[in-house]
């Protein structure tokens, strides 16, 4: 039986978009998923969805483009799969952030207060980044989805809150409670460490 020269072509076409930009999707997922594992899903997943809609391609962006824009969706997909799944989690870090203020409502001082007013660019460095990353891994999912989507995606509250089924006033609140968790994570991890 021979083959439709159209699914060759598809195939060569979508084998040469593997080749050209397969590293650049996967530093992508990489950097956005802070895991080898699920960075080579995702990429992985970006391929067979790239073959499966090839017609849904009309050139009018970049394959690069096209690609990443399926990439950046199947990240989302995949953070709002693991929120879900671990909305059990959420109880508990809002417990820990409790801890961070005394009777007042004030932050506990911890010794740390002027290392966040120092005038370094913390983002331009790697090893920070990489902390931040790990601080990332240890949110809770949802919370950590709200982050990336607010921070990283920069979409709008309306949209994450229906990603997260959640009201506004909540989502306010889980982002507040993940950036008390990522501060007490990098005073911990990278400013008491230094």
């Amino acid at each position: 039986m021979e083959k439709n020269p159209r699914e060759v072509s598809k195939h060569a076409v979508v084998s040469g978009w593997v080749d050209a930009h397969g590293d650049y999707l996967y530093s992508w997922a990489y950097h956005k998923t802070g895991n080898r594992e699920v960075a080579e899903d995702l990429v992985q997943e970006v391929f067979l969805a790239a073959v499966k809609n090839f017609e849904g391609f009309k050139e009018k962006s970049s394959a690069k483009t096209w690609l990443l824009k399926i990439l950046n969706n199947k990240i989302i997909d995949h953070y709002r799969k693991s929120a879900k799944k671990t909305v059990h989690l959420d109880d508990q870090a809002f417990q820990f952030t409790e801890t961070l203020f005394n009777a007042h409502g004030n932050w506990k001082a911890n010794g740390l207060e002027d290392a966040w007013s120092n005038d370094t660019h913390l983002l331009d460095d790697p090893a920070f980044n990489d902390v931040m990353n790990v601080c990332m891994e240890d949110l809770p999912p949802r919370w950590r989805l709200a982050v990336i989507s607010k921070y990283i995606f920069d979409k709008e509250t309306l949209e994450i809150c229906q990603e997260l089924e959640i009201s506004k006033t909540n989502y306010w609140q889980v982002l507040h409670r993940a950036k008390l968790l990522l501060k007490k994570c990098l005073e911990v991890n990278w400013f008491g460490a230094n």
